[in-house]
């Protein structure tokens, strides 16, 4: 018998910023901003979504959140409860789940296809609706929080329901209506879309999914590979599996150039992408990376890598970018055609800097 996947994304709403709530009553209904002080060169950890309503987002500078909401309430981040309540919820989410993979500190996929199984794809996701509710009622009686849930085929239109009804909700995507519940959504929605490859689509007229679905050409700045990656996901394909949690100690990004080249308009493009990839990458896992390499590898296959180590942990996609083109200028890299070019990352921490300044000289 066919095992049909059934993924379940369980991301906690505003977590940071509930956790105060729950406990501050005088905060409730109010804009909570959880960060370091606008008085102090800071940023935002997280923001209620009385203050997101105001454009307050993680990342942000702490003077800017409080220019753009000046009644917002900042609260320094206590990540040792926050760690301390997301224990809690991981261990019940783990009881409802054949398989589960924490991706950050509040947010998980399970895979509950062996609990789930029926006679056809969407029958088997229509019988999650009832392990997902037991979720989230298990969730608010334990720890009086919400969670949101997004039910699907993979792990990528899982997400994206959670991320539809948030907070508080429920979103099942059936596995034979995936494709037009993509089609209307706007190409921001997609993971693996960032600022960058979101202005290159919008510059060439793509505002909606749906035109990425029945894109033939070619986009000016994003690589064909890349266009073929985004291109799969419009389409709701994603082959990634729920994968048991192991420490995360690098992460990386690679292209090899169809034929070598010393093009350095196409190398500094692959760079921006693989900056960008990498950056949601952290935001994903709620990571900050201190450790940034290039890696290039010539037609004989001579490969080379170089790194260095931030003052502070970052998740800037701009701020991995120029490190590693001062990295390619300073060992002179880009000498000869490179059949491959690659940015990796390592020593990875969950709390959050500030990066005052770039680690080196601008590069001449």
């Amino acid at each position: 018998m066919t095992t049909f996947p059934v993924i379940l994304h369980v991301d906690m709403d505003a977590f940071f910023a509930s956790v105060e709530q729950r406990d501050h009553p005088e905060l409730r209904g109010k804009p909570v901003v959880v960060g370091a002080s606008p008085e102090r060169r800071g940023v935002v950890c997280a923001a209620s979504y009385e203050a997101r309503r105001f454009g307050i987002h993680s990342a942000m500078p702490s003077k800017a959140a409080l220019k753009r909401c000046p009644q917002a309430l900042f609260v320094p981040p206590d990540m040792q409860r926050y760690r301390r309540e997301s224990n809690r919820i991981m261990d019940l989410l783990s009881s409802f789940a054949d398989q589960m993979e924490q991706v950050s500190v509040d947010e998980a996929y399970l895979d509950v296809s062996l609990k789930c199984q029926s006679e056809d794809h969407d029958t088997s996701l229509r019988h999650a609706l009832a392990q997902a509710r037991a979720i989230k009622q298990g969730v608010l009686e334990e720890c009086q929080l919400t969670i949101s849930v997004g039910i699907a085929g993979n792990k990528l239109m899982a997400k994206i329901a959670s991320d539809y009804d948030k907070p508080d909700g429920l979103i099942l995507i059936p596995e034979t209506d995936k494709v037009a519940f993509l089609a209307a959504l706007p190409i921001r929605r997609l993971p693996g879309i960032g600022q960058v490859t979101e202005q290159a689509l919008r510059q060439a007229g793509i505002q909606r999914i749906a035109q990425l679905q029945r894109l033939a050409t070619q986009i000016k700045g994003v690589s064909s590979n890349h266009l073929k990656q985004i291109q799969e996901l419009a389409m709701g394909v994603d082959h990634r599996r729920v994968e048991q949690n192991e420490v995360i100690k690098s992460m990386s990004s690679e292209n090899t150039f169809d034929e070598d080249t010393q093009d350095r308009q196409r190398i500094s493009q692959c760079l921006r992408e693989q900056a960008e990839e990498l950056a949601g990458k952290l935001r994903q896992r709620k990571l900050h990376a201190q450790g940034i390499q290039v890696k290039v590898r010539y037609s004989d296959f001579k490969t080379l890598s170089r790194q260095t180590t931030l003052t502070d942990p970052t998740q800037e996609k701009e701020l991995i970018y120029k490190t590693v083109c001062w990295l390619l200028a300073r060992e002179g890299l880009i000498s000869r055609p490179l059949r491959l070019i690659g940015t990796g990352l390592h020593a990875f921490s969950e709390q959050p800097h500030l990066q005052l300044a770039l680690p080196f000289p601008p590069a001449p």
